[in-house]
């Protein structure tokens, strides 16, 4: 299989089918990189001039950054001055913050998305935060770098609930939602003619992926969704492009996490200290392993039956984390 480079801005992935790619950065106060917020996106085009259909899938978490590819885009492919659709992978603003420049696009995500698009805090928010954290902590490294200002949340115009198909030109795309995984709606966009996957955050490359929804085993029968079709090119919601080989690392790790943290809780564990008492050796190269607190705690609400923990307490958790293993 080909191996792409790294590097930001778009690559081609099939015949008319592109990644977008935002490598992972340096956070400020920090001298390791991260994951977070760094997201890609895709677009796909099919015919010439006036004739060509365009799709978006996902946008940024900032306009600036949005602004930026949508620019690369269109130096590299004309035809992406218009959107016809932008597709969202799921709620999370690092894939939809941006669409607000796409207000002429027909915009697409699973009902659950929109849903909890809606129930989450207003970018707004997100800047005060970014604001006022300070820059040594987790929360302050990963969001300083983003502008949150001046964001208007801006909803698909179209929804579904399981599977949607349509033409692209020539091209078929395929929506399939998975979620619950990562969030209520993640969705994986397939370009069946190209063999290309779109996995949103269902597929992290070579980082820790977050649970923020699950179940786990939800998040497995996606991955072996993903495997079960005709696919070769995974285009993963954060990292490199990939074969294959990414999705099967995923779902052995999902595995891995989900089996040490049952017997932790089974021998009466709080998930904090089975965080911290599971082995992630085997994953020392993947970034942000700080996650393997909410994915603890998200196994533990899966066998408990409990309500999904406050995202800001599960941050003061992870910059804890951070913390101690700076010093």
């Amino acid at each position: 299989m080909e191996k792409w480079t790294y590097t930001e801005g778009l690559h081609e992935v099939g015949n008319g089918t592109f990644a977008y790619l935002q490598p992972y950065r340096k956070v400020s106060g920090a001298d390791k990189l991260s994951a977070w917020g760094w997201s890609n996106a895709g677009l796909v085009v099919d015919g010439q001039g006036n004739d060509a259909q365009t799709l978006l899938v996902d946008t940024l978490y900032d306009i600036p950054l949005t602004q930026k590819m949508h620019n690369t885009m269109i130096q590299a492919v004309p035809a992406a001055a218009h959107i016809d659709i932008v597709a969202n992978t799921h709620s999370n603003g690092d894939h939809t913050n941006g669409n607000m420049l796409f207000k002429e696009s027909k915009i697409i995500a699973s009902l659950a998305t929109v849903e909890e698009m809606k129930a989450e805090p207003d970018p707004s928010v997100m800047a005060m935060i970014a604001e006022k954290a300070p820059a040594d902590g987790l929360t302050g490294m990963t969001l300083k770098p983003f502008n949150f200002r001046g964001i208007q949340k801006t909803y698909a115009t179209e929804t579904f609930d399981s599977v949607k198909t349509f033409s692209l030109g020539s091209k078929t795309i395929t929506l399939m939602k998975v979620g619950p995984a990562h969030t209520k709606g993640d969705t994986l966009v397939f370009v069946p003619e190209d063999k290309v996957c779109y996995t949103g955050d269902i597929i992290f490359n070579q980082a820790h992926p977050i649970i923020w929804a699950g179940p786990v085993q939800s998040w497995i029968q996606a991955c072996d969704t993903i495997l079960a079709q005709d696919v070769n090119i995974i285009v993963p919601g954060h990292g490199p492009i990939a074969g294959r080989e990414v999705v099967s690392e995923i779902k052995d790790y999902l595995g891995y996490i989900y089996d040490e943290a049952k017997q932790r809780h089974d021998a009466g564990m709080t998930p904090l200290e089975a965080a911290n008492d599971i082995s992630l050796e085997r994953y020392a190269s993947w970034l942000d392993d700080e996650r393997i607190i909410p994915n603890v705690f998200a196994v533990y609400r899966e066998l408990d039956g409990t309500p999904v923990e406050n995202v800001h307490k599960l941050f003061d958790y992870m910059d804890a984390w951070t913390r101690a293993r700076r010093k």
